[in-house]
């Protein structure tokens, strides 16, 4: 007779358990991600959750093998019978390569040996931040800021989750919010998730509105108040004064013009500021941008009697950048030298390309103090296109060379020419500028000889081939 009785239990198979605990893994994913579509509010903890319970599925199946099996990566995927898990397993490494904040998987090695700390997996917006290997690294090598080390450790060994805060170096710094939580782990070794948010608009936007405010308030505060003595003087005893009356409103509305510029420089340096770790996207001409800049600056150049004269090569000098910021440059630098030239003086602008950063920041006046008000942050190869704004007028002393750049910093006893004082925020605009541009900027002045203003920017590697950007 056949055997009647229920087949003996069959031990669950490696790719079964994977896919069971890959599935269970998935689930708990697609709850916190409805969770976080359902309460916005808290979205970004519980994304950070569901990537925690992810990753923690996908380590815990690639490092577990069942109890009697040995320990091979044969006993965790096995593409004929465990189809299902090694597709979960997939999907899992895929999420971790494809979020855009970058994510680190360390591995802590002995506690005192802050060399062991290696990490073991790199999702490719963190190879791309740190420039590392997706696994190997030394993690002291990629990050050096003590606090978030700290926060690291006291999840390795202490089993501690944390939020921390910290500021990278370079000329363009970044604000960066550091999410560390524990990973499961074995007997050998222990693990800990490191994830990176970047807030660096948001920080941006707090101290924007900050720093506008303040110096809104300070700066705007003599022109009002020399705005509101000449009305209570037309009101009193000029009220009958046709010539006084004159006179007053002429200069009530030199100081109208003056704020409306000021606000409008402080609503340029703000959004320049804002966007400053942003590296542009757009391409140039520069000869064709400051050949736009001197002809807007005729009228300009013709009331002061100076002459402009540029040196700039007859082929096309592309460079990387986004053209009205460019143009601006030009313009305060050629601005700037219109105000300090004298009457029938010349200005002298030179462009020039292809430089190493060396030849881009070399002198141009010679016997005249340099100084560099900002150097590119890496070298990386690249080569530059310089332009040189010389003016032949007063010229600096050193000491005031590495204020220039500061917002609203005059040089005492020194005035512009003409009836149209600057803000104090033009310089400050070019610095921002250029840096925004991984650019480099050079100031030369000797007194009585003028000043020279180098501004020198990456040169684009579009082929010269590509279509002229339209204006």
């Amino acid at each position: 007779m056949p055997d009647t009785q229920d087949p003996s239990p069959v031990a669950p198979s490696p790719g079964s358990r994977l896919w069971t605990a890959g599935a269970s893994g998935g689930l708990a994913v697609l709850v916190l991600l409805a969770l976080a579509v359902y309460d916005p509010g808290h979205a970004p903890p519980l994304l950070a959750g569901a990537l925690l319970v992810a990753i923690s599925t996908w380590m815990v199946s690639r490092q577990r093998p069942e109890p009697g099996q040995p320990s091979t990566p044969a006993t965790v995927v096995d593409t004929r019978q465990n189809g299902p898990a090694e597709s979960q397993a997939v999907l899992l490494e895929e999420v971790f390569e494809t979020v855009t904040d970058p994510m680190l998987v360390v591995r802590g090695g002995e506690p005192d040996d802050m060399a062991g700390r290696r990490i073991l997996l790199a999702n490719r917006a963190a190879r791309e931040l740190l420039r590392i290997p997706r696994e190997g690294a030394i993690l002291v090598s990629a990050l050096r800021d003590p606090g978030l080390l700290e926060a690291v450790d006291e999840a390795l060994f202490g089993g501690v989750s944390r939020e921390t805060d910290f500021d990278s170096g370079g000329v363009q710094a970044r604000h960066w919010r550091a999410v560390t939580r524990p990973l499961p782990g074995s007997d050998t070794q222990t693990l800990a998730l490191l994830m990176l948010r970047d807030e660096t608009d948001v920080r941006r936007m707090e101290l924007m509105r900050v720093d506008f405010l303040a110096n809104a308030s300070h700066e705007l505060r003599t022109p009002l108040a020399s705005l509101s003595g000449f009305i209570e003087t037309l009101k009193g005893h000029a009220r009958e004064d046709s010539v006084a009356r004159d006179r007053f409103l002429d200069i009530m509305a030199a100081q109208a013009e003056r704020m409306t510029r000021l606000v409008a420089d402080l609503l340029s340096l703000s959004r320049i500021e804002l966007n400053e770790h942003v590296p542009p996207s757009g391409h140039l001409d520069l000869g064709r941008a400051t050949a736009d800049v001197v002809d807007a600056l005729s009228v300009l150049t013709r009331d002061h009697g100076v002459q402009i004269a540029v040196d700039a090569p007859e082929a096309a000098v592309r460079i990387k950048g986004e053209r009205d910021e460019i143009v601006q440059v030009i313009q305060n630098l050629i601005d700037n030298a219109i105000k300090y030239s004298p009457r029938d003086g010349r200005i002298e602008v030179e462009i020039r390309s292809g430089l190493t950063p060396a030849a881009a920041a070399a002198a141009r006046m010679p016997g005249a103090a340099r100084l560099p008000l900002l150097t590119p942050d890496r070298d990386d190869g690249l080569t530059y296109a310089a332009v040189t704004v010389r003016d032949h007028g007063p010229g600096l002393s050193r000491e005031h060379l590495p204020r220039l750049t500061e917002r609203f910093y005059r040089v005492e006893g020194q005035k512009s020419g003409g009836d149209r004082p600057g803000t104090g925020l033009g310089l400050a605009i070019v610095k921002h500028i250029v840096n925004r541009h991984r650019g480099g900027l050079l100031v030369e002045s000797l007194p009585g000889e003028g000043a020279a203003f180098t501004a020198f920017f990456p040169l684009s590697k579009r082929p010269v081939t590509a279509p002229a950007l339209t204006v």
